[in-house]
């Protein structure tokens, strides 16, 4: 397994919720605004901040087909991104209170 996919799983088994960001990107933070506003406890890392962030996103493509931001996990799951955290509003208290970051 490479670095960069090992330090992805690492952090998806490690965190409740982990939303894999660009800090210039707006589905990004609509993401994080609604778990935020949802009082979720969650670990944001901005790939466009790191020197292996483009690394980080080649192995989160080849884990979940999905090369876009946000690539977010609940209770290390793959949910997709900003459109799919949206469209799973209803249950999403449930999801995060399942995996401990409510």
């Amino acid at each position: 397994m490479s670095a960069a996919k090992t330090k992805a799983q690492n952090l998806i088994n490690d965190n409740a919720v982990v939303v894999f960001s660009k800090s210039y990107c707006p589905y990004c933070k609509a993401s994080k605004q609604t778990l935020r506003d949802l009082g979720a406890k969650f670990y944001a890392l901005e790939l466009d901040e790191i020197d292996d962030g483009t690394e980080i996103q080649n192995a989160l493509y080849e884990m979940t087909q999905q090369r876009t931001v946000p690539n977010i996990f609940i209770g290390q799951k793959h949910i997709g991104g900003n459109s799919d955290l949206q469209a799973k509003s209803a249950q999403l208290p449930a999801l995060l209170k399942e995996a401990g970051a409510l």
